[in-house]
């Protein structure tokens, strides 16, 4: 097969993994927050219109195969040619500079700017992937731009394909670290190098682009900025100060972990458009890419030593953050995991309580009974700690419990011994509604919970079948013992499987998150956009309304008191 053939299509694999290594860097260090250039809100619908980024990569690739049979020079490049390489970088650093200059001035006149540059200036907080978001006919005119140092060198005979290759890579470079949001390039190297400046720009000094329009247009040296007098003048001072950066502490962290093997992809610094839908919402290429699932898998295994952070979001006052164990759902049932992952919780909340934060919410399986006592192991083991843990049971019993309509009678409660299940009931009992249960151990644990003049209304029977149907897990058998039209309400984190069409199925206790809420945009795993598990905005509303005590163990927030305060702060049930 021939040379430059077949590189085509792994060199397009490389530039998409090359990109894809950009976001997730950026992503996290947003997510961090020390060096941000823009502390504005990134949204759902800039990430929607940014979400074919890739389009471009495929673009080019099916040009390139289009001058592979059209140029019969290029199909005898070589692999290396020195006189190529300085030729493109000559042709790059002299007329393509220059022309980009010139031309990236002429999108931003009136007329050009509002059919056509106006929608890559849509996104003011840059992303890696918002560099290669165009009109389609600007695309065509960069990539023609683009094409002077590739194809000239071809014609002239001293083409080569890892001239090309690292071209492009060089492109890809310097477009995905200018639209980051975040300063990385240290001050040394313009210290020891003060012509560098003219020849390198920086996150920063292309940030000032997006948010003021009318200077530093350069491409990638901003050389021509200066000599037309098109440099801004705060882009020395922002760049100093977001370098040196602010450490923020949050006042709330959600210390949570991944779920399936796909899951990894739906993490916040992992595919951007695959986190900004429900986890449940597959994408067509997932079977693509399971292998760098399972390769994420035990890379998180061997070497996943503490939480790290995902997510930076703001509700008024208060900053809160996503923190992910590196473990996976099937390893929190394995004992011989429980105390390696044990661990790695106590870690996260020795951080937090060094770093001043005030609440930190325990998600999915990190509060287990099983594991942790509902995070009454670590209240115990450091009886003097200052951040608050919160298992968000309150919150998701009250959920719950609005989730039964008020004329109900009666309910079912199935594979219930989970803390919420278990207040839901004896709440329920309290109101006069009749729990029935048909499991005999789980019965007699919770009538030791159900106060004595409301037993009456728990009862233990295997031949009557309520409508409403509550509880932690409800497999495929039981659901398909249930009465035409019952309707499933979950007492955990975890949805159910749906199987049957003539029933209804809950979501999982969860509420819609205020409009005031900033920099959403991912969702929360198998959730719709902005809503939040009922667990996760427990500890939200603990910080808000500034309670001094744990919520874990058997120690339970007051429902009424957790929902008010809910629905006080904007929260508003599904």
């Amino acid at each position: 097969m021939n040379l430059v053939y077949a590189a085509m299509l792994p060199a397009l694999l490389l530039r998409l993994f090359h990109n894809q290594i950009w976001i997730s860097l950026s992503r996290h260090q947003t997510a961090r927050r020390k060096h941000i250039i823009v502390d504005r809100s990134l949204e759902f619908d800039q990430v929607d219109r940014e979400r074919s980024w890739d389009d471009q990569a495929i673009l080019a690739t099916l040009f390139f195969y289009v001058a592979y049979a059209a140029i019969p020079s290029v199909r005898l490049m070589p692999m290396w040619e020195t006189k190529g390489a300085i030729a493109i970088a000559l042709l790059h650093v002299g007329p393509v500079e220059f022309i980009y200059y010139w031309f990236h001035r002429a999108l931003h006149h009136h007329f050009l700017y509002s059919r056509y540059h106006s929608h890559h200036h849509a996104s003011i907080v840059t992303e890696p992937i918002t560099a290669v978001i165009h009109p389609f006919v600007e695309t065509i005119a960069y990539f023609l731009l683009f094409s002077i140092p590739m194809l000239i060198p071809i014609y002239m005979g001293y083409g080569s394909v890892l001239g090309v290759v690292l071209y492009l890579a060089y492109n890809d470079f310097i477009n995905n670290m200018g639209h980051c949001n975040f300063e990385m390039l240290p001050k040394w190297i313009f210290q020891r190098f003060p012509p560098l400046k003219y020849l390198m720009y920086t996150p920063s000094y292309h940030s000032l682009h997006h948010t003021k329009f009318r200077t530093n247009y350069s491409l990638a040296m901003p050389i021509y900025d200066y000599i037309f007098n098109t440099m801004d003048k705060s882009t020395d001072e922002l760049y100093e100060r977001t370098l040196i950066g602010t450490e923020e502490t949050p006042d709330v962290v959600h210390l949570t972990h991944m779920t399936t093997l796909q899951s990894t992809y739906h993490l916040r610094v992992a595919i951007a458009s695959v986190a900004s839908r429900p986890s449940d919402n597959h994408v067509w290429y997932m079977w693509m890419i399971w292998p760098m699932a399972w390769l994420s898998m035990v890379l998180a295994w061997v070497y996943g030593s503490s939480a790290f952070v995902v997510e930076s979001l703001k509700l008024k006052k208060i900053m809160m953050q996503t923190w992910v164990i590196p473990r996976y759902n099937f390893q929190y049932s394995l004992i011989r995991e429980r105390e390696s992952i044990n661990r790695l919780i106590e870690q996260a909340i020795s951080d937090a309580d060094r770093r001043g934060v005030k609440v930190l919410s325990l998600g999915l399986f990190n509060q287990e009974r099983q594991l942790n006592g509902s995070g009454e192991l670590f209240t115990q083991k450091y009886p003097k700690l200052r951040v608050r843990l919160v298992d968000g049971s309150g919150l998701a019993t009250a959920v719950v419990l609005k989730s039964i309509p008020l004329d109900t009678k009666r309910v079912f409660l199935c594979g219930g011994g989970s803390k919420v299940a278990h207040a839901t009931a004896t709440a329920l009992c309290e109101r006069g509604v009749q729990v029935i249960m048909n499991q005999k151990k789980e019965y007699d644990m919770l009538k030791l919970r159900v106060a004595e003049s409301s037993t009456a209304y728990l009862k233990f029977s295997s031949d009557e079948i309520p409508q409403i149907w509550i509880g932690d897990i409800i497999d495929d058998k039981q659901q398909m013992g249930a009465p035409r039209g019952a309707t499933f309400i979950p007492t955990s984190q975890f949805p159910f499987k749906k199987i049957r069409k003539d029933c209804t199925y809950l979501s999982s206790p969860a509420m819609r998150i205020p409009e005031a809420m900033q920099n959403v945009h991912t969702c929360e795993n198998w959730l719709p956009r902005r809503v939040m598990s009922a667990w996760r905005i427990a500890g939200m509303v603990h910080a808000l309304e500034g309670w001094g005590i744990h919520e874990c163990g058997d120690d339970m927030m007051d429902i009424e008191q957790v929902w008010s305060a809910a629905i006080k702060h904007g929260f508003i049930p599904l």
